[in-house]
């Protein structure tokens, strides 16, 4: 596994060992771990976001699709037990 060497100021330490005094994370480099793959999971979501948008705009959804998908919806919300 390759290793990562980075600085941090002292009150971010503390916040990082009180994670993981906690239970957080089982070390700091188990949180630090965790911290940048939610990073980038977040950064992969919000471009896939940004992808589909540009397709929709691309292409948008016809008239005909549109009411296709309300019908679903009401069919869906009528099946409710509410």
């Amino acid at each position: 596994m390759a290793q990562l060497v980075t600085r941090v100021d002292e009150a971010l330490m503390r916040e990082v060992d009180e994670l993981v005094a906690q239970g957080a994370a089982s070390s700091r480099s188990d949180l630090v771990r965790m911290g940048l793959e939610r990073i980038i999971d977040e950064h992969r979501r919000q471009r896939t976001g940004r992808q589909i948008a540009e397709a929709y705009r691309r292409s948008p959804e016809t008239p005909a699709e549109l009411a296709g998908l309300d019908l679903t919806t009401r069919s869906l919300i009528n099946e409710e037990p509410w």
